[in-house]
């Protein structure tokens, strides 16, 4: 397989990029598909600034991403001429000056519903939005008034969630599901989406990349309950359907936002379908392992589960196509982010 950099130029060569960014910066706002390590600064559990977590990141280094490496946004970054990771927001090494080419907000265990964001004490998406006009007026104290609003109008806005308020609120809180069926959470939080793009619009945003749901029941986790459940070690199909309809109604309000708000370019990233192929044919891949994680047995870990001292563990992330029960490893993110380059993501090249 070739090398993502080697991907990412012929990619940019391809679709016509020329040496210069096509876009000054990379914003990131969502979960733990994203999370780059703003977790490591607030009081929850839901952490991996520890090994084996980051051991192929640059150096080794555990940098609180939900990988052995990096993630989607890291490679989409270095794609579009600009750093090869994107800093998260909150890591005390990093300043404004690091924050110009690209910041992620993310906080592992969010959602777009507030009450998501409660089930492990971790940062809900408004006190991402409040974090992000707080880097706006650092910006522009830092760059001046023109230059900083033209990176806030030009910059490639990354929105990555939802997963969690499927799996860790709506099937898991009795009171959500008392509430609502699973067709009007959806509806709640295409709502919930709409008023959060509308939010950003207002804010500057112009650019913005809405990603769809994987096929979450087909990630470790969920297998692994399928198969404790009596009903064998097999995708939990209904979970997918609840995903391929979401992004059914997500792919629908991109229509609808993109007709309402003027000036804005808002894309459909579904990664969904390239994830199932890597779950199904993983070896057309280079893989050789998608039903359980490469952290641990692979089944129940992560976090603080996926431990250095866990003698299970495989030696190598590459062969695997997921790093823990919730989370691809570095080499999937890798296919995900080149995947989305060639679709959704080359309208911004």
């Amino acid at each position: 397989m070739l090398s993502f950099p080697l991907l990412a130029c012929l990619l940019l060569c391809l679709l016509g990029g020329g040496g210069a960014a096509a876009v000054p910066a990379v914003i990131v706002f969502g979960d733990s598909s994203v999370d780059a390590g703003n977790n490591n600064q607030i009081s929850t559990v839901l952490r991996s600034n520890f090994r084996p977590y980051g051991r192929d990141f640059y150096g080794g280094k555990p940098t609180g991403r939900f990988s052995n490496g990096r993630i989607p946004p890291d490679f989409i970054s270095e794609a579009f001429g600009l750093r090869p990771f994107v800093p998260a927001y909150l890591d005390p090494q990093y300043n404004i000056s690091d924050f110009v080419t690209g910041v992620c907000f993310a906080s592992a265990g969010t959602g777009f519903d507030n009450a998501t964001s409660n089930v492990l004490n971790v940062i809900p998406l408004w006190k991402e939005v409040e974090y992000y006009k707080e880097y706006q007026n650092k910006l522009k104290a830092y760059a001046g008034e023109t230059k900083a609003n033209s990176i806030i109008n030009e910059a490639l806005y990354l929105v990555s969630l939802g997963t969690n308020d499927f799996l860790e609120n709506y099937y898991t809180i009795p009171n959500t599901r008392s509430r609502y069926t699973v067709d009007q959470y959806q509806d709640f939080l295409i709502g919930l989406v709409e008023e959060f793009i509308t939010s950003i619009y207002g804010l500057g945003a112009r650019k913005i990349s809405l990603t769809g749901l994987p096929p979450m029941g087909c990630l470790p986790l969920e297998r692994s309950t399928n198969y404790v459940n009596g009903n064998g070690n097999e995708c939990m199909e209904g979970y997918n359907l609840v995903a391929l309809h979401f992004n059914e109604k997500l792919n629908g309000l991109v229509g609808k936002v993109n007709g309402k708000l003027s000036g804005i370019k808002v894309v459909f990233s579904n990664p969904y379908g390239i994830f199932m192929q890597m779950i199904k044919k993983p070896s057309l891949f280079g893989f050789e392992v998608a039903s359980v994680a490469c952290c641990a047995t692979g089944m129940f870990e992560m976090g603080y589960m996926c431990d250095q001292l866990n003698p299970f563990t495989c030696t190598d992330a590459n062969k695997y196509v997921f790093w823990d029960s919730f989370h691809p490893t570095q080499k999937a993110s890798q296919i995900v982010a080149t995947y989305l380059l060639k679709h959704s993501l080359r309208e911004f090249l």
